[in-house]
């Protein structure tokens, strides 16, 4: 195929303790437009109603939304209609990519002037919240990178390696472990392998960013597809000087194609949770997310 068309659904519901009585929240729940996207719909459906609702772009270009509520209320509720193409991305040849040296060499600072496509990649080498330069990362993604391997295959290399030896576990890690526990465990869910890879990567001098999104599952042969039970994910792209910026999943082992939705990217999670923010007052409370990725075929019954 050389596009595919999706149905999301993406629902949010906070029930507080206590009444809230002003709440600011950032969403990232429209998906990016791309060379390799198409966005056809899009709804935001929010109760309460917000008194002040500004849609516009955050600092890495992603849409965003600013929800502003200023009266008391028990309970948010976030959902978010979707109908997105996704469009079949060139072939390409990761051997022929430059030395990762030399990619390295050229986000570094040197003292001469900076193209704007190397400056806006450069942002992406440095630590992040969650993302960590340590040695650690280094020596660990070491093998991968031989001297005057291809950018892209060694980074391909290094895809394979944590999906080799991690294991994917839901219980093992919360949004803040940290990485050095991520990689001394060996386990945790495609956030952590995202932000390792990332690690890895920027501390080897590269230039890395956190992508955001949505990924199609199948379910058991023989069984319906079930409304909620997908999640959101997340993978990698590098810069890479010649063919600009290439994405690799490593929770999967794969590089994103049509069954891969993109949401938002930056330097790693923090940049664009889909649904953050503050609150006064609300107590203890705990968000129930569903989230559903149809192909526009498949009919749900039910």
């Amino acid at each position: 195929m050389s596009s595919a068309r999706y149905q999301i659904l993406h629902d949010t519901h906070y029930r507080y303790a206590s009444p809230v009585s002003l709440a600011q929240q950032l969403a990232h729940l429209w998906p990016r437009a791309c060379p390799w996207q198409r966005n056809h719909e899009q709804q935001l459906l929010v109760s309460p109603q917000p008194c002040q609702r500004l849609d516009g772009l955050d600092v890495f270009g992603n849409p965003l939304t600013r929800l502003v509520f200023e009266r008391p209320h028990n309970e948010l509720k976030v959902g978010a209609r979707l109908r997105v193409e996704v469009l079949a991305r060139p072939a390409l040849d990761l051997q022929a990519s430059p030395a990762w040296e030399q990619a390295r060499a050229a986000l570094s600072y040197s003292g001469q002037a900076m193209g704007a496509e190397l400056l806006q990649a450069a942002r992406f080498r440095f630590e992040s919240p969650y993302v960590r330069l340590k040695q650690a990362f280094v020596d660990y993604a070491a093998e991968c990178f031989s001297p005057g391997r291809p950018l892209l295959a060694a980074v391909d290399g290094l895809m394979q390696k944590i999906f080799a030896e991690f294991s994917f576990d839901a219980a093992a890690t919360q949004v803040a472990t940290p990485l050095l526990q991520v990689l001394e465990e060996r386990r945790g869910v495609c956030q952590d392998f995202a932000h390792l890879m990332l690690a890895c990567l920027r501390s080897m001098g590269l230039s890395a960013r956190y992508v955001s999104g949505y990924l199609l599952t199948q379910p058991p042969p023989g069984q319906p597809r079930l409304i909620g039970a997908d999640a959101s994910h997340a993978w990698v792209s590098v810069f890479c000087p010649q063919q600009g910026w290439v994405d690799f999943d490593p929770t999967n082992n794969i590089r994103p194609a049509l069954e891969h939705i993109t949401l938002a990217w930056g330097r790693d999670f923090a940049d664009v949770s889909p649904l953050r923010g503050v609150i006064l007052g609300g107590g203890s409370h705990d968000p129930e997310v569903q989230v559903t990725v149809l192909p526009l075929a498949t009919r749900q019954t039910g």
